[in-house]
């Protein structure tokens, strides 16, 4: 092939998609090679979007200037926000699909983006010159000549599909395993790893008795994903829930001796948040059942995600075990479930903007870098694809820290820690939750979306009228009062104290039991807000000390990200270093001492040795500059 691409993006799945959009809408000459154009956007496992955490990432790709919401918000068909019950720190938006309709929508916007070539191949080499990538290599021995190269292959390299002790090379059901890859990238000097993930049987909807099983209704009205969605108007569909038994859990042990998890066929690791259900019996053996949700596919779409059945099981051991679960008595399995094993590489090797380190120009993203999840990859593949176009543009690269998004927190967790299994984002794991909602995303990140380009001017410039609504709302609770005559009516039904003078809103907001909206209707002048911006400025005015309290610590973080390292720093002349610290430390080459404190193995008491040597090295630095200058 002649034809000279700026960017090749190697994967059409959730990462493929964000980083090969982007980089066409940025204006580059962007080539997607993927197996097939017609499983671009397929969803291999659960055909849902968000979850716990995972709809922060989900809402932060949008405030970006990324698809996915928008793909969820034109084909969900269950729209739920968890975690009601605690506080809105911890809410996240999760949606079933119509598993077809998401891809074939996904594919339709990536065939029709200006820019962007589709290739159908499979990239099992590259070029590299002078230590850059120069090209693409295709299985059929074609080359792609690129300035940059996005790799994005999910499960695929040197895939293999286990069910029962049958095993055969597959990167995914029905298709080929890419080969040659890795050998070539470790050849260059890459470190690789075996990683394992699975996914449950599909049975037909027909077969399920409704009867046995609890119902679980949607959202009425569902809450979009993307900020650029008014309104989800499509017909929704509900969820179900059932249990194992102990007859389940008896026809599974029955099937252990056949299981590659448990006769040493499967090596790799697999991602302990979201065990097979043979896994969980044996680990989790005290208790009696396990939850299961039967989760639709889509409306004409016959089959049910048995979730939270994943398994790796033989055939009849998969049937005589779904069969024994209450309203599963008559299951008829469409797909079975099945296990992959495939390469991946530990992202020690990466920087912040997800290039390698080895190879100018290359860039990692989604499951091969040791994640799991639609979401996390999705995250990925939007900056490589941003960041692959601002490197090519000669412009300042997009790197998050960890208080702007969580998005910066899997991808600093990625680079820092050991990756001893599939990589999952939880709430837990952002340190600054409190301020990383997923109702504020735009509001921490839109600024970034439209500077670099991916934003549309009036999709901006309504996120900055909300922003000047949040503080024309907090103004008026600031400057206005109720008097007890108007408010004890409503201290009384909602269970609070009366008062006795005129109180600012502001301090009554404050109270657990009122909501602000409450207040706002007792209030003749009081203008029409947008109901988002009420629950921005009713959650901060709750939580003001809690928010006060985290945003105290990030300022103390970033004081610790700016106290940048020398990147020449030579670490074997730091003195007192733990061997495991020198280690990590030359291994990963921290950019400031905040990220080295997050490095795996690296101790606090080795920060504060090169605290002590940085200031040293920077004495000695200005010294030599002004004898050099004198």
């Amino acid at each position: 092939m002649s034809t000279i691409y700026d960017i090749v993006v190697a994967g059409g799945g959730h990462a493929g998609i964000e980083a090969a959009l982007a980089a066409a809408r940025l204006g580059l000459k962007t080539a997607l090679v993927t197996l097939r154009k017609d499983t671009i956007g397929k969803m291999s496992c659960n055909p849902a979007i968000g979850g716990l955490a995972k709809g922060h990432l989900v809402r932060e790709i949008d405030a970006l200037g990324g698809e996915m919401a928008k793909i969820i918000d034109a084909t969900g068909i269950h729209f739920k926000m968890l975690n009601r019950s605690k506080g809105p720190a911890v809410w996240s938006p999760r949606a079933q699909a119509d598993r077809l309709a998401y891809m074939k929508e996904a594919q339709r916007r990536v065939l029709s983006q200006p820019g962007l070539t589709v290739i159908e191949g499979s990239v099992n080499g590259l070029v590299v010159k002078q230590g850059r990538v120069a090209a693409a290599v295709l299985e059929d021995g074609s080359v792609i000549p690129c300035r940059a190269l996005i790799l994005s292959a999910g499960t695929f390299l040197n895939g293999r599909i286990h069910i029962g002790l049958s095993n055969f090379e597959s990167g995914r059901a029905g298709e080929k395993a890419v080969k040659g890859l890795t050998e070539q990238l470790r050849a260059l000097g890459f470190e690789t790893g075996r990683l394992k993930t699975g996914t449950p049987p599909r049975i037909h909807r027909d077969s399920i008795d409704y009867s046995k099983v609890i119902e679980q209704v949607p959202d009425n009205p569902p809450t979009p994903f993307s900020f650029q969605t008014e309104k989800i108007d499509r017909p929704q569909l509900s969820c179900y829930i059932t249990y194992t038994t102990a007859e389940t859990h008896e026809y599974l042990r029955a099937g252990l001796d056949r299981s590659p998890l448990y006769t040493g066929v499967i090596k790799a690791v697999g991602p302990r948040y979201c065990p097979s259900i043979e896994d969980k019996i044996v680990r989790f053996a005290d208790k009696g059942r396990h939850q299961i949700f039967l989760e639709p596919e889509g409306f004409d779409n016959p089959e049910v995600y048995v979730n939270g059945f994943s398994t790796s099981l033989p055939e009849d051991v998969q049937l005589a075990a779904l069969r024994s679960v209450p309203g599963l008595e008559r299951a008829h399995i469409i797909r079975l479930g099945y296990a992959v094993e495939y390469d991946f590489f530990p992202s020690f090797q990466l920087k912040h903007t997800l290039e390698t380190k080895l190879v100018e120009n290359l860039y990692f993203a989604g499951q091969i870098n040791g994640t799991s999840g639609y979401e996390e990859a999705a995250a990925q593949g939007l900056i490589a694809g941003i960041n692959a176009v601002l490197k090519l543009l000669d412009r300042e690269p997009l790197v998050l820290d960890r208080s702007e998004a969580y998005i910066a927190v899997l991808i600093d967790d990625l680079i820092n820690k050991t990756i001893l299994e599939p990589y999952r984002m939880f709430t837990s794991r952002a340190e600054f939750r409190l301020l990383l909602r997923q109702d504020n995303a735009d509001l921490r990140l839109m600024e970034k979306g439209y500077r670099i380009g991916l934003l549309p001017e009036p999709v901006y410039e309504r996120m900055l009228r909300k922003r000047e609504q949040i503080r024309e709302l907090e103004r008026y609770l600031q400057d206005h009062s109720l008097s007890p005559e108007r408010f004890n009516p409503l201290a009384e039904r909602m269970g609070s104290a009366p008062i006795r003078v005129s109180t600012p809103l502001r301090q009554l907001v404050k109270r657990p039991e009122i909501r602000l909206s409450d207040l706002l209707a007792l209030m003749e002048d009081a203008a029409a807000f947008p109901r988002e911006v009420v629950a921005q400025v009713e959650f901060s005015t709750k939580y003001e000390g809690y928010l006060k309290r985290q945003q105290d610590l990030v300022e103390k973080f970033r004081r610790m990200e700016n106290r940048v390292l020398p990147e020449d720093l030579d670490y074997d002349r730091v003195p007192s270093l733990s061997a495991e610290s020198r280690e990590k430390l030359k291994q990963i080459r921290p950019r400031s001492l905040g990220q080295a404190s997050r490095i795996s193995g690296v101790r606090h008491s080795d920060i504060a040795v090169l605290m002590v040597y940085l200031e040293k090295y920077h004495r000695d630095r200005d010294y030599v500059s002004r004898e050099t200058v004198s």
